[in-house]
């Protein structure tokens, strides 16, 4: 079976799951909109949706990774049900002469597009940011640096632990690969010439993990990439693995990566560096088994490598003593000014994540977490969770949900219940539309911060 393409698996990427869960209302049960659009100082275009009987707030969305094409909703679906709810949607496509990756004028090119809106369309009475994958990273900014111009924020599943942290695990991951299945690309995994590079390097990764999951040393191996990944033992399609079955995990964690997971993150890689002006992240002086033992997927690698009859610490202290790549410093300075988050809230946030996410790990929001409470403001944040794979693959329902429970914050002063995965799940339902997950979770932490 053919695998999906950057182009593919970033429309996915930019676009949530929920998109085919329900159609839009249509008919006498569709609310009109009138639609405006322009075009921002640096080039970027945006777009806005006002109904016809505005409810005075507007949502401002940023879209994630992909093209730089104006969005103002998470997915069709979400978009028609928010109107019909009479809110206003605006949201812009950042400068699109940059890099896919545009940290660089995505948080600027939202706060102008609020301008244009005053201007063109109306006077909003509340603001509140949404944003999704990428544009999560984009929002979590907003809600750091946007007092006075928005009034709280909305992320879904959210790249919140931001650019760096990103770049080294998964270069963790990436140079576990071709040390064990493909040591000819060792040297290769950063500074990356192109696009089209990238992705013959992802072939490459991808053709050798297929090869390596014939031999239980080669799933092993599989398994500890994983998780230093991060990734997900939840694939589409099955049930979870049960907490003991580490070979049913590997299994669906090869499953991702068969499907194209790496033909998404190693041309996204470039990029990031395409954004930063070179590479970003480094391991040389990571100790890896100190690595694994920080991750939940421990004990599966440890199993697995008894059964294959491998010695893990032999394979650890290889890695480590390989590992010698080093990032440029004025690209890691730009990527931690341009593509970093956590570091206080101005305005409330709220962070729903599902829990088996294969781009954007749940443990992201424990990185970020982390930070908010270091910075003083973990009043201001909440963060939910929804039982189900894939990335932004929620319902138009618990988009709605979460949004009500940041609109009870704003008109109450405080969060009360209305945040848990109980009242979450009961807003959801309340509203008939396609169902919810939400699901009392808490996040490993994240492996591969420096």
């Amino acid at each position: 079976m053919p695998r999906p393409r950057l182009s593919t698996l970033a429309a996915a990427c930019a676009t949530a799951f929920a998109a085919s869960l329900i159609g839009p209302a249509t008919g006498a049960q569709a609310a009109t909109a009138d639609h405006y659009s322009g075009t921002l100082s640096d080039g970027a275009t945006w777009i806005a949706d006002k109904p016809a009987r505005w409810n005075g707030s507007l949502l401002l969305f940023s879209h994630g990774f992909g093209p730089t094409t104006a969005a103002d909703a998470p997915s069709p679906a979400a978009r028609q049900t928010l109107l019909d709810a009479g809110y206003a949607l605006v949201g812009s496509s950042y400068d699109p002469n940059g890099s896919m990756w545009a940290l660089d004028s995505a948080e600027r090119d939202q706060f102008a597009t609020l301008t244009a809106f005053r201007r063109q369309v109306g006077r909003p009475t509340r603001i509140i940011s949404v944003g999704q994958s990428m544009g999560g990273l984009v929002n979590a900014r907003i809600a750091r640096d946007g007092a006075g111009r928005v009034d709280g924020a909305l992320g879904m599943c959210g790249l919140v632990a931001g650019g760096v942290d990103l770049d080294n695990y998964q270069l963790d991951a990436e140079y576990t690969l071709a040390t064990f299945f493909d040591p000819a690309d060792t040297g290769g995994l950063v500074n990356l010439n192109s696009q089209a590079d990238a992705g013959a390097l992802a072939d490459r990764l991808t053709n050798a993990v297929e090869a390596a999951q014939q031999t239980p040393a080669g799933r092993a191996r599989i398994a500890l990439a994983a998780a230093y990944l991060n990734l997900t033992d939840w694939a589409p399609g099955r049930q979870p693995p049960a907490r003991d079955d580490f070979a049913g995990q590997e299994e669906q964690q090869y499953a991702w990566l068969a499907q194209g997971l790496l033909g998404f993150i190693v041309p996204a890689r470039w990029s990031v560096e395409q954004s930063a002006g070179g590479n970003t992240s480094w391991n040389k002086g990571v100790d890896y088994a100190g690595l694994l033992r920080k991750s939940s997927h421990a004990k599966q690698v440890e199993a697995l490598y008894r059964h294959a009859g491998v010695d893990l610490r032999t394979d650890l202290n290889q890695l480590t003593h390989g590992a010698d790549t080093v990032a440029d410093p004025a690209a890691v300075t730009h990527l931690k000014q341009t593509s970093t988050a956590g570091q206080g809230l101005t305005v409330p946030l709220l962070d729903i994540h599902t829990t088996a996410d294969q781009l954007v790990p749940v443990e992201q929001e424990s990185a970020f977490a982390q930070r908010v409470r270091e910075a003083g403001d973990s009043a201001l944040l909440r963060q939910a969770y929804v039982a189900r794979q894939s990335h932004c693959n929620f319902t138009t329902a618990e988009v709605v949900a979460g949004l009500h429970a940041v609109e009870h914050r704003l008109d109450t002063g405080h969060w009360d219940n209305s945040a848990t995965a109980a009242e979450l799940q009961h807003s959801a339902d309340e509203l008939g539309l396609d169902g919810a997950g939400f699901t009392d979770y808490r996040p490993h932490r994240l492996s591969g911060i420096r």
